[in-house]
């Protein structure tokens, strides 16, 4: 079954003093992806851009570079796509997750290419100083000989028991460590940690930047705009070539997930960043997401 969403995610920076210049980086526009086909995409400024560009990054995401030299004291960033996303079936490899390993290790060529950055630590993820920890997830679900897929699975399914689903506790500075030891975090942080410790086991793991579709409770309206954006984790397997997990969710995405990009961590999927150039002054960020089925 082929579900279309459309996607839309309005970042508003409003600063208590005119800025003269702004700089911004935006990675907000899906991807094409087996699963997934982009019907439309836009991103815009707002003011308009004094220059743009774009370019596909390292991992073949699109990203916009904006550049806005006039006077302002409120800057918006406009993005909306409309999606098709095919039913994915689900994942077949009963390769043991210790030959997959030794695959990855051994990786030359193409595969080398696409895995090596995946397998060490990054600059969100440091997998030596959390290995200890780690290994709290892995020594029960990557057991002896387990298939790759399975593996995978039961250590999502444990990361989606054992951990509470938070807002209110983390930020982007906030460490793994302190996700792990108060058992307790958002999207990006289960990722994050389920990521690192497939990487310590020396697979090849990928964060997933997206949107996923919400549904409100029984009774309830939908509100517009109050979505946000998701994360998730990828693994290389052999045979089924990378395969998405949900760690937060504690399911394999089907039809629900919209992918944006893909890279090493938060840091390189980052929705929008930049800088501005004015005064010392204060600033107010909001952001509104909405993923509406067409």
């Amino acid at each position: 079954m082929t579900r279309t969403y459309r996607v839309s995610h309005r970042t508003t920076y409003r600063y208590s003093a005119t800025m003269s210049d702004g700089y911004s980086v935006a990675c907000l526009l899906p991807r094409p992806t087996p699963w997934q086909v982009v019907l439309e995409s836009t991103v815009e400024l707002e003011p308009a851009a004094s220059e743009r560009d774009s370019y596909l990054d390292a991992f073949g995401n699109m990203v916009h570079q904006f550049g806005l030299h006039e006077p302002h004291r409120e800057m918006v960033v406009d993005a909306v796509s409309v999606v098709e996303v095919s039913e994915r079936p689900p994942p077949v490899d009963e390769t043991a997750w210790e030959d997959v390993v030794n695959l990855t290790e051994n990786a030359a060529g193409e595969l080398a290419i696409d895995v090596a950055m995946l397998r060490a630590s990054s600059s969100l993820i440091d997998v030596d100083l959390m290995r200890p920890s780690f290994r709290e997830l892995t020594d029960a679900t990557f057991t002896n000989r387990r298939p790759i897929i399975d593996a995978v699975r039961a250590l999502c399914d444990t990361i989606h028991r054992q951990f509470d689903f938070d807002p209110s506790f983390s930020t982007l500075a906030t460490p793994l460590v302190d996700v792990m030891r108060e058992r307790r975090g958002v999207c990006q942080d289960f990722a994050h940690l389920a990521v690192g410790c497939l990487r310590s086991l020396g697979l090849a793991a990928r964060y997933v930047s997206g949107y996923i579709e919400t549904v409100p409770p029984v009774g309830q309206t939908r509100l517009v705009g109050a979505d946000a954006s998701h994360a998730w984790c990828s693994v290389w397997t052999p045979q089924a070539g990378w395969v998405d997990f949900d760690p937060t969710n504690g399911h394999l995405p089907v039809n629900d997930h919209v992918t944006v990009g893909w890279g090493r961590d938060y840091a390189d999927v980052t929705p929008v960043r930049g800088v501005m150039i004015g005064p010392a002054t204060s600033q107010k960020l909001d952001v509104a997401v909405d993923v509406a089925r067409l």
